[in-house]
């Protein structure tokens, strides 16, 4: 029987491992979009570690090109895609909005939503033509509110909840499940081990198995009771909005 197909376009070793993992577990093949395949060593391990298939095609975000092709081969090599989930999150540079300049706004811009955006355009009309299939796109709460220090971001998750809710409106009446996944938190990886230091407390971040779990419910939802926004924080988090 052939198995279920997802595909992650970055899929690091933080929440990318870990979606990875959960679908893999739960009978997929995982076909892993980066610009390198180091990015991907940690997805590919848990991947095996779950006796699921994982490859490897290489594309740059900021090139949609490059993501149409590695979509059109994997639909050629692997098959046809029952998931795709957006997890590409650009620089988190802080600024101020005058400092902002165009080269790195055109850049995040590239990331956040031309990439979402090419992305999802190469899967939907085949989607759309069998009737079903999902697009998760990975956010945050940079999503609803603006910032002085990290206008970049914002600006960035801005556009991508729009992407996301166009295309929601567009083709959930053909039987495409689109949902924007906003974290309202850190996510426990090892990185924050390094940053918070002595101040590390791993109840106040939210444990990217944890978080794939919440996809994985997300996909498994009926029809007639889809979310379209998800939010997801520890139970720690002070709401930040």
């Amino acid at each position: 029987m052939t198995r279920p197909l997802c595909v992650i376009i970055g899929p690091g070793e933080g929440l990318g491992r870990a979606l990875a993992a959960k679908f893999a577990g739960q009978g997929f093949d995982l076909a892993l979009v980066s610009r390198s395949e180091k990015n991907c060593a940690h997805a590919i391990e848990a991947v095996e570690e779950n006796s699921g298939t994982a490859r490897f095609f290489s594309a740059d975000v900021t090139q949609p090109h490059t993501v149409e092709s590695a979509v059109a081969d994997i639909y050629h090599e692997m098959g046809e895609v029952r998931l795709l989930i957006y997890n590409v999150r650009g620089r988190f540079d802080s600024c101020m909005p005058l400092d902002m300049t165009y080269e790195a706004l055109e850049k995040t811009y590239q990331e956040e939503v031309v990439g979402a955006f090419a992305a999802a355009k190469a899967v939907l009309p085949n989607m759309i033509e069998k009737g079903q299939g999902s697009i998760f796109f990975s956010s945050a709460t940079a999503a609803l509110r603006g910032s002085a220090r990290f206008p970049l971001y914002a600006i960035g998750k801005f556009g991508l909840r729009a992407l996301s809710q166009s295309l929601a409106k567009a083709y959930a009446v053909n039987g495409i499940h689109i949902a924007h996944f906003r974290l309202d938190c850190n996510l426990d990886v090892p990185v924050m081990k390094e940053l918070f230091g002595s101040d590390y407390d791993p109840r106040n971040f939210a444990d990217p198995d944890d978080v794939s779990q919440t996809y994985w419910l997300t996909f498994q939802q009926p029809k007639s009771a889809w979310s379209n926004e998800v939010e997801i924080r520890p139970y720690t988090e002070e709401w930040t909005y």
